[in-house]
């Protein structure tokens, strides 16, 4: 039983990390946003094409999350251990193997560009908008890696405040970009996609100048060690393994809105622009929760882990019933920020509906995916994550058994995303936390 004593001060703890937390994680959509919206008003066949190309670049980078996923808590628990060489050599690692994952990435992405556009069902115009957006992407690729594991690093030393001050730069120098190559130079959707990836090159340097006095006044070398990288690879294996459940099934969720035709597409990607946005606010928790959740048992204190996560899932829970009310009310309005188009505007609105809903139990999902990363229960992540996957595509294929267009295709393809595939998440890892078997104590 919890005292008064031992949640003194236990929500300001958390606030001061997921508020900064929660503007750098709204920044980084942003950068999304900025892109369909500025895109949107070139018409249908741009905004599809950019769509399915954000899609190919979100789940190539999406896969390397891990970067910040497994430097946060390894940070975090040699800091709460009293390790501060453990955990700058750590972060160290990271960004070394950030780097080098990114240029292999950059290079499969820009050749292969065509063929895994065309494979996601892109024809004609389409297939030509998605291969320069994800072409122009690519050379960005190297810095967006290596600024998901610094950010993890600066989080895990419990610095949420500097990757929300680099990610709000960012974000406003990528809207001017961006604005300038595609229109006053005519670059079109390439612009887009090129404005970005100098952006982030930006962020990527900026770190870098942050960290590298760091890591040099810890005592560390600037060159990677090998057992290091490689033991950041092995806890990365498993989140890659349950990251890459969730890409699948956002893939699969592409796939379907594809094959009802431009205008579902366009709805969908409107749609998950928004749900993408609304995810990284409730994020913020889940981050908050990596860092003080790794820190806590890396200085094996139990009881204020199981308070903190008791008290983060119910505050996930809060925040999502706001967030969906906020939905609910933005709805009819949100449609017109991306598109002129009256169908697509419509479609969109509907699943943004049904997003409302879902936005509980998104918040529950978010907030317990986070403390079991931050505890380095990474293994039993990527186990449901495939299971939740195994639930999903079913529901999946039902819906393209039925011939909807317009509103209600993406209606029922929210339906099965939103609620069905959120719900099944939410299942597998709330019977986690049940009780402390989750717990690993120590540095």
């Amino acid at each position: 039983m919890s005292t008064p004593e031992s949640t003194k001060g236990l929500g300001r703890t958390i606030l001061a990390l997921a508020i900064p937390a929660l503007g750098a994680l709204i920044a980084e959509p942003l950068f999304l946003l900025a892109d369909m919206a500025i895109i949107g008003h070139l018409g249908i066949n741009e905004l599809a094409g950019a769509g399915l190309g954000t899609t190919v670049l979100q789940t190539a980078v999406g896969l390397m999350v891990f970067l910040a996923y497994s430097t946060t808590p390894a940070v975090a628990r040699a800091i709460g251990a009293g390790h501060m060489g453990k955990a700058m050599a750590a972060g160290r690692d990271g960004i070394w193997l950030g780097l080098g994952l990114g240029a292999v990435l950059a290079l499969i992405g820009f050749f292969g560009a065509r063929p895994l556009a065309a494979a996601m069902g892109a024809k004609g115009p389409v297939l030509e908008f998605a291969v320069d957006y994800i072409q122009y992407s690519t050379f960005g690729i190297p810095a967006m890696l290596l600024v998901l594991a610094a950010t993890g690093v600066l989080r895990g030393m419990q610095d949420t405040k500097t990757p929300l001050y680099v990610a709000g730069l960012g974000f406003a120098a990528n809207i001017v970009l961006n604005f300038i190559l595609v229109y006053p130079v005519g670059m079109s959707v390439a612009g887009a996609a090129l404005g970005t990836s100098i952006a982030q090159w930006g962020m990527a340097l900026v770190y870098l100048w942050m960290l590298i006095p760091r890591i040099r006044a810890a005592g560390q070398s600037l060159a990677p060690h090998g057992r290091g990288v490689l033991a950041t690879g092995k806890v990365g294996s498993w989140l890659m393994l349950r990251t890459l459940s969730l890409r699948l099934a956002l893939i699969a969720t592409v796939w379907v809105a594809t094959g009802q035709g431009a205008l579902t597409l366009a709805a969908h990607q409107l749609v998950f622009t928004v749900f993408t946005f609304m995810a990284f606010a409730l994020d913020a928790l889940a981050i908050a929760a990596q860092a003080l959740i790794g820190k806590e048992l890396g200085a094996s204190n139990a009881q204020r882990a199981s308070l903190m996560t008791k008290t983060m899932c119910r505050w996930g829970l809060y925040f999502g019933v706001a967030t969906g009310l906020l939905l609910a009310v933005a709805a009819p309005f949100a449609g017109a920020l991306f598109t002129t188009n009256d169908s697509v505007r419509q479609a969109a609105m509907v699943g943004i509906w049904i997003l409302a809903v879902a936005q509980p139990l998104c918040g529950l999902v978010f907030v317990l995916d986070g403390v079991l990363i931050g505890a380095g229960d990474a293994r039993y992540l990527a186990i449901v994550g495939l299971i939740n996957l195994a639930v999903y595509l079913p529901l999946l294929y039902i819906v393209t058994r039925f011939e909807h267009t317009g509103a209600s295709a993406v209606a029922w393809i929210w339906v099965a995303f939103g609620i069905g595939f959120m719900a099944s998440r939410a299942a597998t890892l709330s019977w986690r936390v049940r009780n402390d078997r989750w717990m690993r104590l120590g540095a």
